[in-house]
């Protein structure tokens, strides 16, 4: 009898355990009916990767992304690259600028004359992403004048001004298979841009400026929580088993960019990684702040790197960028000052005497 009871016992528990809670739902969901007939308004739920902002009632819902991206540029469909006359040559330079090292990298099966990085480490997806230092005015603005030569550039020129200093290597042939190649590439990825225009989307994000100098201090707490996990603590990225590259890029150092690179230029190294750094980061969903991504690049261009003669360049040093961290300049402000910032009082001058 003792043992037929208790059993008997635990289900009567049960039982009333269950008419407890069931009772306790009951008052929840009548409570929630009639807060909501008294027209009092509950606070909903958001998913923390919603396009928008919370807000409070009443302000303005600001969006994440840091371009509408409406009417941004979208690269040509590449499943159509067949119905080109010159398709070998397209895919043959898309694959050189997705994987340079391997063919002319270190070790390169074609030319060993660069440092193993990949063109798209900076031009990000072989150079067709919104705001990831695409290609998508190449074809349509040159040949040009620039300032930082003082002459008409075309595009080969161009690309080994990337191979002498964001790939710190030598340089191609403008007659060179590879060469040719990338340069047809190029035209494809802009073959719908006007000839004079720039779409929008090109280039890279232009960060809003500080109201003070970027700082590498704060710069090496961002890059130890968002950065160090792909490029490691020394900042030396992960390199390729074979020896063909690298899966994520060293960012100083013996192989990483010269002085002479673009994202050398703190302003440019900040709209890259604004817009598309740590890893997943997009302009439609930004990672990090502003005041990061300034004090990040702060960090990263404060460490040792290939130093390059730039002796020729800027011949009109009137037109030097802001942030050109290299004397002489036309202004009176520090060198110091034209690295880290503040950049307004830069700006405002140059303003003013224009």
């Amino acid at each position: 009898m003792n043992q037929l009871g208790k059993p008997f016992l635990q289900i009567i528990s049960l039982l009333l355990g269950l008419l407890v809670l069931a009772t306790a739902l009951v008052g929840m969901i009548g409570g929630v009916v009639l807060i909501s007939s008294s027209g009092i308004q509950l606070p909903s739920l958001k998913d923390s990767n919603s396009e928008t902002e919370t807000t409070i009632e009443g302000t303005e819902v600001k969006p994440k992304y840091l371009e509408d991206p409406a009417g941004m540029w979208m690269a040509p469909d590449w499943s159509k690259v067949e119905l080109e006359p010159n398709a070998e040559e397209i895919k043959y330079g898309r694959d050189l600028i997705a994987n340079t090292a391997e063919y002319l990298g270190p070790n390169g099966k074609v030319r060993k004359m660069s440092n193993g990085l990949n063109c798209q480490n900076c031009h990000l997806q072989a150079g067709t992403v919104p705001l990831g230092n695409n290609y998508s005015a190449v074809a349509s603005t040159y040949p040009k004048v620039r300032s930082r030569s003082g002459k008409s550039e075309d595009i080969p020129k161009r690309i080994n001004d990337c191979f002498e200093r964001s790939l710190n290597g030598g340089i191609l042939e403008s007659d060179s298979r590879e060469m040719v190649a990338m340069v047809a590439y190029m035209n494809w990825v802009g073959k719908d841009v006007p000839k004079g225009e720039k779409p929008k989307g090109v280039g890279l994000y232009e960060v809003p400026l500080l109201d003070r100098a970027a700082d590498p201090e704060k710069g090496k707490s961002i890059y130890i929580n968002q950065c160090q996990s792909c490029h490691g603590q020394e900042g030396q990225g992960l390199a390729k088993q074979d020896g063909s590259g690298y899966i994520y890029p060293p960012l100083w150092g013996s192989n990483s960019y010269n002085q002479g690179a673009g994202l050398f230029r703190l302003s440019r190294f900040a709209g890259y990684v604004r817009a598309n750094m740590p890893l997943g980061a997009t302009f439609e969903n930004p990672l990090i702040s502003d005041e990061e991504a300034w004090d990040v690049a702060a960090y990263v261009n404060s460490m040792e790197r290939p130093s390059k003669d730039l002796s020729q360049d800027w011949p009109d040093i009137s037109k030097k960028p802001m942030d050109h961290p290299f004397g002489p300049y036309s202004d009176s402000f520090p060198e110091v000052q034209h690295k880290f910032g503040p950049f307004k009082p830069i700006t405002e001058a140059k303003s003013k005497s224009e």
